[in-house]
């Protein structure tokens, strides 16, 4: 039986970044995001890469409930099997709290918190006992410190991380490899829809999304995966730095 991985946020980024990445190991795929025109162009690139490999499409909007039903459903439905989980898709808007929609923050930890962990909770069984088997949680470098000007997306980044490092201790017994990818500022469409683009961090430390997708899969064993020596630095840094000046350098650098 075919094995799939299945990948939210598929369309574009850093999840598309790993659609290719492990069309190439040959995995099977199950391809989520809300913009299905985006997806198939996805698939249909793939497959003209590796015109044997599957590779299917879930049109899904992961910031509402009918969206994690549809996904359900059509892993019941196509009765798949699956090796691993890559929650990918998430969503951050810069701006003062106050001063942003409530409604845009709610469908934040929607699809960064509530979608991440229904998904992973209806795969744990499927992925329980396959040999090799995987979850990829992304977070961010963001997640170490409070981020003024990006409130919410900070603390759901928090969320993965701890949620994350708890799986990984919790799924060893049940042989799935549970890993937070952490990455920094990356070279993808996300700065420009959160409206990121012209900030200081943007600026100052970009990555390429290949060489982060690449660290990610070649470091399943490890509970929190950094890419990038400046990303690890940051990150070390603001766990040692007093929490005060941790945030106001991110305020700085959000702004």
């Amino acid at each position: 039986m075919k094995q799939y991985v299945l990948i939210t946020g598929a369309s574009a980024g850093l999840g598309e970044e790993f659609a290719y990445q492990l069309a190439k190991q040959g995995f099977p795929l199950l391809l989520v995001a809300r913009r299905f025109d985006r997806l198939e162009q996805v698939q249909k690139n793939i497959k003209g890469l590796y015109p044997d490999l599957e590779v299917r499409c879930c049109s899904a909007d992961l910031s509402e409930t009918a969206g994690l039903q549809a996904v359900s459903d059509y892993i019941d439905k196509e009765s798949l099997s699956l090796v691993g989980l890559i929650n990918n898709a998430g969503l951050g808007q810069r701006g003062l709290f106050s001063d942003s929609e409530l409604s845009r923050q709610m469908q934040l930890l929607q699809v960064n918190i509530s979608a991440l962990v229904a998904l992973t909770h209806l795969c744990i069984p499927l992925l329980s006992g396959q040999k090799n088997s995987f979850i990829i949680n992304v977070a961010s470098t963001a997640a170490f410190q409070a981020g003024p000007n990006l409130a919410v997306y900070y603390a759901s980044k928090a969320f993965v991380l701890s949620f994350s490092e708890a799986l990984h201790e919790e799924l060893k017994g049940q042989g799935i490899r549970v890993s937070t990818l952490c990455p920094g500022a990356t070279k993808t469409e996300f700065a420009q829809v959160a409206d990121m683009s012209d900030s200081l961090v943007y600026k100052m430390r970009v990555m390429d999304k290949q060489p982060v997708v690449s660290y990610a899969l070649a470091n399943l064993n490890k509970a929190v995966v950094i890419p990038g020596i400046v990303n690890k630095f940051g990150a070390w840094t603001a766990q040692l730095a007093p929490r005060t000046v941790a945030r106001k350098i991110a305020y700085l650098i959000q702004k």
